[in-house]
């Protein structure tokens, strides 16, 4: 959010509207952030300017403030149904009067627009905008805060409107003002550590048990990257339950009236326990070979492009993936193709087809066009007994962004969908929205992570069964009744975080005991309600409701669905795409005098100023990334077989350091070879196991499906062949 303004307009733009400072206050308790950004800005020139700004920001945010400071007047803004606010900023400007317009696009909810008018000559001003947001959690367990900081061009298919046509950009390094940043950490157990892709100041603890920590970050950022901190916990799974009291004032029966109920809790999904070789599935993985996926991963380090890391991941998927199972493989940009007309069995001939093509893959087909390949998968029927499961890899750079999300949401109960997000600036609300109504789990790559362990946590999801009838039972008093604020759980993951919200209304003012009562799933909470005026679930749950009511207008199936979303977003004062912020400086009863030059604000991009240089092939060199060598790990998983086992070969023994006639056999040479590459992987690669564990117990069940041999023994040898001590226990083999 708070770096929409992260240029000011220099000499190159013919203008100057120099920030002077941009300040941001983020507050966490627990797994919830509640973040107000000041930044301050003073017209230089000579006549009054209107500045436009459209910035990133987190598509699951609660706006719910937006203040503005015009020398002493301070003014508050109010929500209004857009159309509305729109007219009410126009006249106040055409008229000479100060005003602002904060509102949400109407193709993305990651990117808004900020009208600050008739700002006169020599004049400061201040805007302060809060929101609240849920932290992600990610695969090592770590809550997730990210600060947009980068706006990149979205590609826009014909005869759609695009989102940044009209924002000018600019390159890393040129922005004249400085970012300041701090973090108040509140946690129900101790924090272990905060870890960010930018140079923060030491943690500073202010309780014994560490509970209560201050972090900021280091002056110096260069808005080339969106600014991410990582919060570790020591006990990042623990169930909650928060009641917050309703507004003071506010009648009783309506959401901000009544009480609101937060619950987080971590499900643990008992299952048999089986290979996941006999995990039937179709998998589908779509995978964006457009242009601008041809750029490094993280910018600094011109290594590691996007389409790289991507290919190496297939290859891991590829080789990973059960027998049994039916998979297809889709690669799109401005048009798209699929590796097989339809999906096909899981077999060594079909596994080496599309390893061949996902070799040769290369970002080289233009434009992000994801919607027609994504019909053209839901064209086609699911096949009977293999659960779809769709992968869709992609930086996001799309326009179409609600188009996307809607369709996907349409097919919820046919497949799930797991997304991945590549890159510094990648599309925040298509990759988390296309999961989230996918019933499946969205995960973002950026910096110097690794894609694999992500991936991996993914497969083992879709891996699971999936999860029916989920009901969330209460024992409450008499006289209380509860109504979901958001939309119901489709999905359950094993120990993954659902949050839910839900309106208490009291009838008989028993919410004032403090009484606990029991929830299922061992969560329970104190019916005395959270009075500290924040007000902060509420928002947070009716943002949830807003953008499933705003969902249901896009689909047409409820037709009182846009006047709901319109009423509860003035009601909350959360911003919603059929609503703005309005404010307007009555104080000031002289008309600002002189002709209204009106300025866009350019925003920092990670790796490009503008769409045309970016998506054009003639600049394609211009960000290409460097490509590292082939690392020995990916190379040992590329040699395995479809069934999980590996041949005596000489690229194995080079890999693993031997001569092909060191490693000679006479019989049972493919399970003395499998035994070297799994001993080789968990002693010399044990710190990626979390990469290669569906390759290794593929392998092992392999093994242990022939006969004829000691496996004891050859695990002996092998332990001896490689110079190392592991046992059948840490293989995995005991009985």
């Amino acid at each position: 959010l708070h770096l929409w303004f992260s240029l000011s307009c220099s000499s190159s733009f013919g203008h100057s509207v120099p920030l002077k400072s941009v300040s941001v206050e983020v507050g966490v308790q627990g797994h919830v952030a509640s973040v107000n950004s000041t930044l301050q800005y003073e017209n230089q020139e000579s006549n009054p300017v209107e500045a436009i700004f459209i910035f990133p920001m987190d598509s699951n945010a609660a706006v719910y403030r937006f203040l503005a400071r015009i020398g002493d007047v301070e003014i508050e803004a109010q929500v209004r149904e857009k159309e509305k606010a729109k007219e009410e900023y126009d006249d106040a400007i055409s008229s000479g009067q100060e005003a602002f317009l904060l509102e949400e696009s109407d193709e993305s909810s990651d990117v808004f627009r900020l009208s600050v008018g008739s700002l006169p000559p020599g004049q400061t001003a201040s805007v302060t905008v809060g929101y609240v947001s849920e932290l992600a959690v990610q695969a090592d367990h770590a809550l997730r805060f990210c600060l947009p900081a980068v706006l990149n061009p979205r590609y826009t298919p014909a005869g759609s409107k695009s989102l940044t046509a009209e924002v000018p950009g600019a390159q890393a390094g040129d922005v004249p003002y400085t970012l300041s940043l701090t973090m108040d950490i509140y946690s129900p157990s101790s924090i272990q550590s905060v870890e960010s892709n930018c140079p923060l100041t030491p943690l500073e603890f202010f309780s014994q048990d560490k509970t209560q920590a201050k972090v900021s970050l280091s002056p110096g950022h260069q808005f080339d990257r969106d600014v991410e901190l990582l919060l570790y916990y020591s006990e990042p799974h623990q169930p909650m339950a928060i009641l917050e009291a309703g507004q003071p004032g506010v009648q009783s029966g309506s959401l901000m009236g009544d009480a609101v109920a937060m619950l987080s809790f971590y499900p643990e999904i008992k299952t048999e326990k089986s290979s996941h070789m006999t995990s039937s599935r179709e998998f589908i993985f779509l995978v964006d070979r457009s242009r601008s996926m041809n750029r490094p991963l993280r910018q600094s380090s011109g290594k590691q492009s996007c389409m790289k890391i991507t290919r190496d991941t297939l290859l891991l998927l590829l080789k990973s993936l059960p027998l049994g199972c039916y998979f297809n493989i889709y690669e799109f940009g401005s048009h798209y193709e699929s590796f097989f007309l339809e999906s096909v069995e899981y077999t060594q001939t079909t596994m080496q087809t599309a390893l061949k093509k996902v070799k040769s893959m290369k970002a080289d087909m233009g434009g992000t066009e994801i919607l027609p390949p994504l019909q053209n998968i839901y064209s086609k029927p699911c096949l009977p007994s293999h659960p779809r499961q769709l992968f869709v890899f992609t930086d996001g750079l799309v326009g179409n962004t609600k188009e996307i999300i809607d369709l996907v949401q349409r097919h919820a109960h046919s497949h799930r969908c797991f997304t991945f997000g590549i890159g510094e600036g990648a599309h925040f609300a298509l990759v988390n929205s296309m999961a989230e109504g996918g019933s499946g789990h969205p995960q973002f790559i950026t910096g110097s992570e690794r894609m694999q362990p992500k991936v991996m946590q993914s497969l083992q999801f879709a891996l699971q069964p999936v999860g029916r009838d989920i009901a969330i039972k209460w024992n409450i008093p008499a006289g209380i009744t509860v109504n979901p604020v958001s939309p119901p759980v489709n999905m359950l993951f094993n120990l993954q975080r659902v949050i839910q919200y839900f309106q208490l209304t009291d009838q008989v003012s028993s919410l004032s005991a403090n009484t606990v009562y029991s929830l299922e799933n061992k969560l329970s909470f104190s019916m005395k309600p959270k009075t500290d005026g924040s007000m902060l679930l509420h928002r947070l749950g009716a943002r949830k409701a807003i953008v499933d009511l705003e969902g249901k207008v896009r689909a047409g199936d409820d037709k009182s669905a846009r006047e709901r979303a319109v009423e509860l977003s003035i009601q909350s004062g959360v911003s919603s795409s059929y609503t703005a912020f309005i404010g307007v400086n009555k104080e000031n009863k002289e008309p600002v005098q002189g002709p209204l030059q009106r300025r866009n604000i350019p925003v920092g991009g990670s790796h490009m100023c503008n769409s045309k240089y970016f998506f054009e092939q003639t600049n394609l060199d211009a960000f290409t990334a460097e490509e590292e060598p082939e690392d020995p790990m990916m190379e040992v998983i590329g040699l395995q077989r479809a069934d999980g086992s590996w041949d005596l070969q000489k690229s194995l023994a080079s890999i693993l350091g031997k001569r092909e006639e060191d490693m000679a056999k006479s019989e049972f040479s493919s399970v003395w070879a499998t035994v070297l590459a799994v001993l080789w992987l968990h002693g010399h690669k044990a710190e990626f196991r979390d990469e290669w564990q569906f390759v290794a117990t593929k392998a092992m069940t392999w093994v242990r499906a022939q006969s004829g041999f000691d496996l004891t023994k050859f695990v002996a040898a092998g332990n001896a062949f490689l110079g190392l001590q592991l046992n059948l226990w840490n293989l995995d083999l005991q009985e």
